[in-house]
C-alpha cells in the first residue's frame, strides 16, 4: 500500500480532473481500480504458483519457453532501466511542485530541486544498507495518515452536491469522451501501480499460495476506497476548476479548510511521502538489472558491486543519472504517461497472454495455487483495459513504447552474439 501511493495521487487529482472537466473524473478512478483488480488476478495467480524473487523477470521466463522466455525477461530488464529513473523522476518532479508551496521558485529552480533530490538520493543509497523496514513503517504512517486527514478534514465544509455534480449532457456514446477516460484512466492507473510488488519478494513470504493473492487484493481494495473517498472530499470543498489548475492541489485544499500554516504542515507531510518512495524505488530498481545481469540476461557490467560496501553500484549510478537527466528534460505529466504506456504491451499484456496460453502447461501442478475465477475472463478484461489505455494516449507515446521495444529486440541479439563469440573463444 506504503508503494502504491507515494506522491502519485496528490499529483494526478488534479491532472485527471483538468481532463475530464470536473466531478466524471471519478469514472477515471473506478476504471483504474477495476483495472488493478482484473489485471491482479494475474498477478495473483502468477505470485503462488511462482513465489520467487523478481516478479515479472521470473514470470515471463516461466510462462514462455525457451528463446522467447530469455527474449522477454531481457526486454523487461532493459524496460526498467528506463522505465525506474522515469519512475523516481515523476516523484522528484512531484517533490519540487509541492515545495514551492513553502518556498516560490521558478520553473528553473524548480527543475534545479528536483534534479538535486535525484543526487541526494543517491548519495543516501551509496553505501550497504541491511535493511530500511523500521523507516517504511514510519513512512507508511505517515502516508495512510495524510490521506485520512484529507479525507476526514473535509466533512465539515463538504458540499457532496458539488463532488458529484455530474454533466446533464453527458453522452457515453461521445467517442471523445472515451478518449478523455482513456487519458485520465491512464494517469489513475500510475496512482495503483504496486499492488503487485509483494510478488518481487515471492521467495521470502510465509505461505505465498495464500498470502500473496490476499496482500494484492486487499491493497487495492483499501487503496481504490482511500483514492475514492479523497478524490470526493477535494471536489466537495474545491471548485474543479481550481483543482484542476493546482499545481499542489492538496496544500490548496488544507489552507481552504483552515489556514496558510496548516496548508504548509500538510505540505511537509506530502515532502516526506514522496522523500520516502523515491528512497524505497531507487533502493529496489537498482537490484533490478543486477540480478538479471548475475544470472547472464543482461549486461554483465550491471553484476558489479561497489568493492567497500558490497551493494549493485553501477546499477544505481546508471539508474540515478537517467533519473536526473529526465528530471531536467520532463514536465510532469509527461514523465507519468510514459511510464504507464512502455510498460504495458511487454509487463500487463504479456504476462495476461501468457497466463491464458499456458494454463493448461501449468494445470498439472498443485491444487492449493490460487487460480483466477471465471477463468480467462478477467485476463481478458485485463487485456482490453491495458489496451484500451495504450491506443488512448498520445501517438508520441505509443511511439516511444513501440521504440524501447525495437531497441530492446536489437540490443538481446547483440548481446547473444556477443555472448556466443566470448564462449567459443
Amino acid at each position: 500500500m506504503i508503494d502504491m501511493v507515494g506522491i502519485g495521487p496528490f499529483i494526478t487529482l488534479s491532472l485527471i480532473v483538468g481532463i475530464m472537466q470536473g466531478a466524471t473524473s471519478i469514472f477515471a478512478w473506478m476504471l483504474g481500480a477495476l483495472l488493478a483488480y482484473m489485471d491482479g488476478f494475474v498477478w495473483a495467480e502468477l505470485g503462488s504458483q511462482y513465489p520467487e524473487a523478481g516478479g515479472s523477470y521470473v514470470f515471463l521466463q516461466k510462462l514462455y519457453d525457451g528463446k522467447w522466455g530469455k527474449l522477454m525477461a531481457f526486454l523487461f530488464i532493459w524496460q526498467t532501466t528506463l522505465q525506474a529513473p522515469l519512475v523516481v523522476a515523476s516523484g522528484s518532479i512531484g517533490f519540487s511542485q509541492y515545495l514551492s508551496f513553502l518556498i516560490p521558485m521558478t520553473p528553473w529552480q524548480q527543475k534545479m530541486v528536483s534534479g538535486a533530490l535525484v543526487v541526494f538520493l543517491v548519495f543516501l543509497l551509496f553505501r550497504g544498507i541491511r535493511s530500511v523496514g523500521k523507516i517504511s513503517v514510519v513512512f507508511g504512517v505517515i502516508t495512510i495518515g495524510t490521506i485520512l486527514w484529507v479525507i476526514i478534514a473535509g466533512f465539515s465544509k463538504a458540499n457532496f452536491s458539488q463532488a458529484f455534480d455530474f454533466h446533464s449532457n453527458i453522452d457515453f456514446m461521445n467517442i471523445a469522451l472515451f478518449a478523455s477516460l482513456g487519458q485520465a484512466s491512464l494517469k489513475a492507473v500510475y496512482s495503483y501501480l504496486g499492488y503487485y510488488n509483494v510478488c518481487h519478494l515471492g521467495g521470502e513470504i510465509m505461505e505465498p499460495q495464500k498470502n500473496i493473492p490476499r496482500s494484492i487484493f486487499i491493497s487495492i481494495t483499501a487503496i481504490a476506497l482511500l483514492y475514492l473517498a479523497m478524490q470526493t472530499m477535494v471536489m466537495a470543498v474545491l471548485p474543479w476548476q481550481e483543482v484542476a489548475s493546482s499545481s499542489f492541489v492538496i496544500s490548496t485544499y488544507f489552507e481552504k479548510l483552515h489556514n496558510h500554516f496548516v496548508g504548509q504542515i500538510a505540505t511537509v507531510c506530502i515532502l516526506c511521502i514522496a522523500v520516502a518512495s523515491l528512497f524505497s524505488v531507487m533502493l529496489g530498481y537498482s537490484r533490478v538489472p543486477y540480478a538479471a545481469a548475475l544470472n547472464g540476461d543482461f549486461f554483465k557490467i550491471f553484476a558489479k558491486t561497489h568493492p567497500k560496501y558490497h551493494f549493485p553500484h553501477i546499477s544505481l549510478l546508471v539508474l540515478g543519472g537517467l533519473a536526473f537527466i529526465f528530471s531536467l528534460l520532463f514536465k510532469m505529466k509527461d514523465v507519468i504517461t510514459a511510464i504507464v504506456v512502455m510498460r504495458i504491451l511487454i509487463q500487463f499484456v504479456a504476462q495476461a497472454v501468457g497466463v491464458i496460453l499456458s494454463r493448461k502447461k501449468r494445470a498439472a501442478q498443485k491444487n492449493t495455487l490460487f487460480k483466477m475465477p471465471l477463468f480467462p475472463l478477467p485476463a481478458i478484461i485485463s487485456i482490453v483495459i491495458w489496451l484500451f489505455i495504450f491506443f488512448s494516449s498520445d501517438y508520441k507515446f505509443i511511439l516511444f513504447a513501440v521504440t524501447i521495444i525495437v531497441t530492446g529486440i536489437l540490443l538481446f541479439y547483440l548481446k547473444e552474439k556477443i555472448t556466443r563469440k566470448i564462449s567459443v573463444l
